[in-house]
């Protein structure tokens, strides 16, 4: 259903299923197709409720019918990922389209939104089907085991998904070695078994900074 043409488009092939992307990123489509603007931060009350706690104003498009749809954000690179009952964490930002089988949520994740302006909490995906997700620049896939954990910076962090202990370090990050930044730093550790997604360009954080 989900396939890139190049890395920057998400081409949907739809016979009446439904999918939700980032509102605004549609840019074609032929065949028949009907649009629905819905809300972020997951279904039902519990996500009305933690748009309230989060301030999270993503919106994403539910779009269903027949024929194919285009998907891109600002030249952003598209990097598929297939769930397989498992749950894959993300930028609310960073998550582009998601399709029928799948279900959206939030996860409280500490202090780290703190710095990017975002809220505290992290979109989570998870059932069977295919996700979206974008990044600034080609993805880089990390795997983390058991001896060897992975310490990430905030501004390049994409997603995680397997069996993943995130923590948070403060302390001297790659910026501050540089000579970039001030205040108290902090880096992501994640421990376990699973993927990191990082780009390669990172986010006007505030050199990750609390």
């Amino acid at each position: 259903m989900f396939r890139l043409q190049g890395s920057k488009v998400l081409a949907v092939d739809m016979t009446g299923d439904a999918v939700k992307a980032k509102n605004g990123s549609m840019v074609a489509y032929d065949g028949q197709m009907a649009f629905k603007k819905m809300s972020g931060g997951g279904e039902g009350i519990r996500g009305m409720v933690t748009r309230r706690l989060t301030g999270e104003q993503m919106t994403v498009m539910e779009v269903k019918g027949h024929g194919t749809c285009w998907f891109a954000d600002r030249a952003s690179e598209i990097n598929l990922v297939g769930l397989q009952g498992d749950k894959l964490y993300v930028e609310s930002s960073n998550l582009l389209a998601t399709d029928a089988g799948l279900r959206t949520g939030t996860s409280f994740t500490g202090m780290r939104g703190a710095s990017q302006g975002n809220g505290l909490f992290t979109t989570t995906v998870e059932g069977h089907g295919q996700a979206a997700i974008m990044s600034d620049g080609p993805a880089v896939v990390l795997r983390v085991s058991a001896q060897y954990p992975l310490t990430v910076d905030p501004g390049a962090y994409v997603a995680h998904q397997g069996n993943l202990r995130q923590s948070f370090q403060s302390g001297v990050t790659f910026r501050t070695l540089m000579g970039e930044g001030g205040g108290e730093a902090f880096q992501i550790r994640f421990e376990g078994d699973g993927l990191v997604y990082v780009q390669p360009s990172e986010r006007n954080t505030i050199a990750g900074d609390v």
